[in-house]
């Protein structure tokens, strides 16, 4: 797959800064779009952002990935980073990278932002690993749209609705960890 050997750095210095626990598996979960520059990385530095605030560093793994190969090791679009830096969150050193079939053996959760990524992962996931697929929008509390729509070709009141559906799914994402009691606290 394009950019395996960047992505493999990319997981271990994100497994090395979550600041891993001793004997310990950190529960991992990938954030999925098309191209992982708009929605996945958003999704990505907001839940990073509510594991540590939830003192949960080490605890829990997050990594994005996009379903097709456009922007393997670009950074997140400039209007998802703004928007983001905006409430809190830092965009800035991730970089694009496409998914691949050993991702659903090295993560625990999988999450597509929308009915095409699922689609086109649900083809690419070994059957052993269905059962980790999910739609992001299926822990929303809030926003009853259960698909995030892609900002891309639009402006920016596109990424701030992105950003708000995303921290919704992430609060409800982390509750629902705690209550499956799949992380401890």
């Amino acid at each position: 797959m394009p950019g395996a050997g960047a992505s493999d750095a990319r997981v271990r210095l994100r497994t090395e800064c979550a600041g891993k626990m001793p004997g310990m598996k950190p529960y991992a979960i990938l954030f999925c779009c098309t191209g992982n520059i708009c929605r996945s990385p958003t999704a990505e530095g907001v839940f990073a952002k509510k594991i540590t605030d939830a003192g949960l560093t080490g605890r829990i793994r997050v990594d994005s990935a996009g379903t097709h190969g456009y922007h393997v090791g670009e950074p997140p679009d400039p209007r998802s980073q703004t928007i983001a830096r905006a409430r809190g969150y830092d965009l800035s050193g991730l970089r694009a990278r496409r998914i691949g079939r050993e991702d659903f053996d090295r993560f625990d959760l999988v999450l597509a932002m929308d009915h095409d990524n699922h689609a086109f992962l649900a083809q690419l996931c070994p059957p052993a690993y269905s059962h980790k697929l999910k739609l992001m929008m299926e822990y929303a509390r809030s926003h009853s749209l259960r698909e995030v729509p892609d900002p891309y070709e639009g402006g920016p009141e596109g990424f701030e609705t992105v950003l708000e559906m995303l921290e919704d799914a992430s609060e409800g994402l982390l509750q629902s960890l705690l209550d499956e009691q799949a992380v401890k606290r």
